[in-house]
């Protein structure tokens, strides 16, 4: 675009935000002189944009009352990016006082759709769970992540191309639960039907998608999102931590949400008494250890470090540098 087409839109987008513009004003937001700005309207005019002139002291330039731009084009990865960026602002909630501006705004863009992309990007938002707020995305292709919608949806089996952290590339056969967006990256969790268990594949690593004949039966239990997260908790890594924590859920999860941990009740030993307050034990995987003392520390609560043994050097390491900095004058 060069940079006078693109000054005469900015034009337009700083008359539609509404009242009346001063030519100073314009020239100084368009780093131009007056008389430019006064052939930008003019460009505006012969696009039948009604611009009008106002005169006297606090004169300058508006849109005629009611004015509004005609539909926008938008191609199948435009509206997706759209619609998306929406759900996202309904979760951060970003909304009017009386209406909530993102549903509002979707409705907008549904009516100018083509049915059938209204109907597959419907499939996709429904299709969709959030662990937490979302913050800044990955970007699957537009293709796969629409496949994988329409297969989660009506319970098809569907090819993948995958390569996984290390690399390597394989075809699978998913059978697609549902679609996650956590922590900044889309997930499609679902049972991999060559080795009859449940999986998780991030949709960036994902090079291909395509349905396949047949159906499955949706399955009971947890829900998508959920299995994400279980999955990061028992995913395989280099070291399996067992630890007794006492104090109550929520100040666990505090600090070691269901992405990392995963918590059940502690049974007493022998003459244990159960009065003395809640032990909760807590698992997790980790290819590293030295994140874990400054979060038990952090806990504030009685713990016991049942596995790995190095774990507990570690947090005596850690204990014996804090209190070194502690007695520093």
């Amino acid at each position: 675009m060069s940079r006078p087409t693109g000054r005469v839109l900015t034009l337009l987008e700083l008359l539609q935000s509404g009242g009346t513009r001063t030519v100073a004003e314009l020239a100084g937001r368009l780093g131009v002189e007056g008389r430019t700005v006064r052939r930008y309207v003019d460009q505006l005019i012969d696009l039948d944009v009604p611009v009008e002139s106002v005169r006297g002291r606090y004169g300058g330039y508006r849109l005629a009352p009611g004015y509004r731009l005609p539909p926008l084009m938008l191609s199948d990865d435009e509206a997706l990016a759209v619609l998306l960026g929406l759900v996202a602002g309904r979760r951060a909630g970003l909304t009017t006082t009386q209406h909530t501006a993102n549903e509002t705004a979707s409705a907008k863009i549904r009516r100018v759709l083509p049915k059938h992309l209204a109907r597959r990007l419907d499939t996709l938002l429904e299709s969709l769970a959030f662990t937490d707020q979302p913050g800044e995305f990955d970007t699957p292709d537009a293709g796969v992540l629409l496949t994988l919608a329409d297969a989660v949806r009506h319970r098809r089996p569907v090819s993948i191309r995958y390569r996984d952290r290390d690399g390597r590339r394989s075809e699978r056969t998913l059978h697609a639960y549902g679609i996650v967006a956590h922590e900044g990256r889309w997930y499609v969790t679902g049972k991999d039907a060559r080795i009859g268990e449940d999986r998780t594949f991030r949709l960036d690593r994902i090079a291909d998608a395509r349905t396949l004949p047949g159906s499955f039966e949706a399955p009971t239990g947890p829900g998508p999102a959920e299995r994400v997260l279980s999955g990061f908790a028992t995913a395989e890594y280099r070291h399996e931590v067992t630890l007794r924590i006492h104090g109550t859920i929520e100040q666990i999860r505090a600090h070691l949400p269901t992405s990392v941990a995963s918590l059940e009740e502690h049974e007493p030993a022998a003459g244990e008494n159960r009065a003395t307050g809640r032990w909760l034990r807590v698992e997790l995987r980790a290819e590293r250890l030295d994140w874990l003392p400054p979060v038990l520390a952090s806990l504030a609560r009685p713990f016991v470090i049942e596995r790995p043994a190095e774990l507990r050097d570690l947090v005596i390491e850690f204990a014996d540098r804090l209190a070194s900095y502690a007695r520093q004058a």
